[in-house]
């Protein structure tokens, strides 16, 4: 799951692939904003085959928060 969210914010999102850590925060790391960050949980979606509701977002600090979301759901 890091590697496939880490290549989405290489590819998509132009972040640079040496600040993609799993305690990369989100915004305040890696610039992403609140519209990326929702395109971000529509690729996990499809990705992973999981819904995120979208209070479920402000979850989502970390990288590894997101991780560990994908995780649980799957589980």
């Amino acid at each position: 799951m890091f590697e496939t969210l880490k290549n989405y914010l290489v590819e998509e999102l132009r972040v640079n692939a040496s600040e993609i850590t799993m305690d990369s925060k989100l915004v305040d790391d890696l610039g992403i904003n609140s519209l990326e960050q929702a395109d971000l949980a529509l690729l996990c979606e499809e990705k992973f085959n999981v819904t995120i509701p979208d209070e479920d977002l402000h979850l989502f600090i970390t990288l590894g928060d997101i991780v560990r979301y994908l995780e649980a759901a799957q589980n």
